[in-house]
């Protein structure tokens, strides 16, 4: 068992999306994490993990493990914007440590 934690980035990113059908497909595939079954999922660098969806634009979720069997979600994103969506996940980890919040 895993614990999953978001943030106000994540959030924001999640409740924006429109697509009722992707939203309930991620929850699911973040209840998934918290039953131990990451998927597939990739290091990208400063201890920011990747974890890719395959369906629709080919979404994203950003997260590092942040405590024992604890995780924290940055942000989300598609494949489209991968780069600018990675580093933004690696800047969101950086503002986390520097406030303590982990």
């Amino acid at each position: 068992m895993a614990t999953i934690l978001t943030n106000d980035h994540f959030d924001k990113w999640y409740e924006g999306l429109n697509d009722k059908v992707a939203k309930r497909r991620i929850g699911a595939r973040i209840e998934d994490a918290e039953e131990g079954n990451f998927g597939d999922c990739e290091a990208v660098g400063e201890g920011v993990i990747e974890m890719k969806l395959h369906f629709g634009p080919g979404y994203r979720l950003y997260f590092y493990q942040s405590g024992q069997n604890e995780y924290t979600l940055l942000t989300g994103g598609t494949k489209k914007r991968q780069q600018s969506d990675v580093d933004r996940a690696k800047g969101i980890k950086r503002e986390l440590e520097m406030e303590g919040s982990w």
